[in-house]
């Protein structure tokens, strides 16, 4: 399996710490932007993260270790190159392109352009281990349109997508929805919504969102969750997001508590004179699989 070197690659690995046959982790690039409905430029974003990763150091003064000593290596993959596929046909093409690395039994990170992503990636989950896990989804827009501009695979209905798996829901950071989305949050059995103006309570949304997650967990970070002083160049900012501190205080307790079956970062869109975004993207990826610690997805 060919893999990106060090002048590409995640945190700019050595070989030893980067080969795809001896490394736990792996990350895949998905830049595959086709419905993006406001700012574009979102095909950009995976390579900026794996850019801006040279810079993340390997220590992490919250974990008191070096994450990759721990994980013991990251493979990172070239770009997926997708073609002139679109919609259904290029989820399929992702699912397809993603089942060999869970058959691998590697742990498997993808970076996404627009949120679409996530369905062809999940949809390889859903063969490999079933649906009998639920997405944690951190995002400032529920993507729970039955379709978008006619599309049924536009990024605005990843989720309503991603339910007819058959995996549960739940939400966290919402705070830009229409009326159909609301009503499917109130309703539909599998999702659990925590809107972003509920979180300053103090601890009980943190419970909710625990007591809604199966034993298994797929996590799916959206950028525009976090609130844009953390994370501003995004394709759709919305204020009010979560916090540093929030994000991460919730990250490190699913993965605590629960199995990570694998997760992703989709919808940072680069900006000509900030590296801001990418940066904590990248910073988000590494602290993430810290908290996970060495995946062990073997089953």
């Amino acid at each position: 399996m060919q893999v990106l070197d060090i002048s590409e690659n995640f945190l700019a690995l050595p070989a030893e710490l980067s080969a795809f046959e001896t490394s736990p982790v792996v990350i895949q690039s998905i830049p595959y932007e086709h419905t993006s409905s406001y700012l574009q430029g979102s095909a950009k974003g995976p390579e900026a993260i794996l850019a801006a990763s040279h810079f993340v150091e390997f220590y992490d003064e919250e974990l008191g270790s070096e994450t990759i000593s721990e994980i013991g290596g990251i493979a990172t993959l070239p770009a997926m190159e997708i073609g002139n596929k679109t919609d259904a046909e290029a989820m399929e093409f992702i699912a397809a392109q993603t089942l060999p690395l869970l058959e691998a039994g590697k742990f498997v990170v993808t970076l996404g352009a627009e949120h679409t992503i996530t369905f062809g990636v999940l949809k390889a989950f859903v063969e490999r281990f079933g649906n009998k896990f639920s997405i944690l989804q951190i995002d400032a827009h529920s993507d729970l349109r039955e379709s978008y501009h006619d599309n049924r695979f536009s990024h605005a209905s990843v989720m309503a997508r991603c339910l007819e798996l058959g995996v549960s829901l739940t939400q966290v950071g919402i705070r830009a929805q229409c009326k159909e989305e609301a009503e499917v949050c109130k309703n539909h059995p599998q999702v659990t919504t925590i809107y972003a103006h509920e979180m300053d309570r103090k601890g009980e949304w943190l419970k909710r969102v625990m007591d809604s997650l199966h034993p298994h967990v797929y996590i799916t970070i959206d950028a525009d969750g976090f609130d844009p002083s953390v994370m501003p160049s995004v394709g759709t900012a919305e204020p009010g997001g979560l916090s540093w501190k929030q994000g991460t205080r919730l990250l490190q307790k699913v993965c605590a508590k629960r199995k990570i079956l694998g997760f992703d970062i989709v919808e940072l869109l680069p900006a000509p004179h900030s590296q801001l975004t990418e940066y904590t993207c990248a910073k988000l990826l590494y602290k993430v699989l810290g908290y996970i610690g060495k995946p062990q997805t073997k089953s």
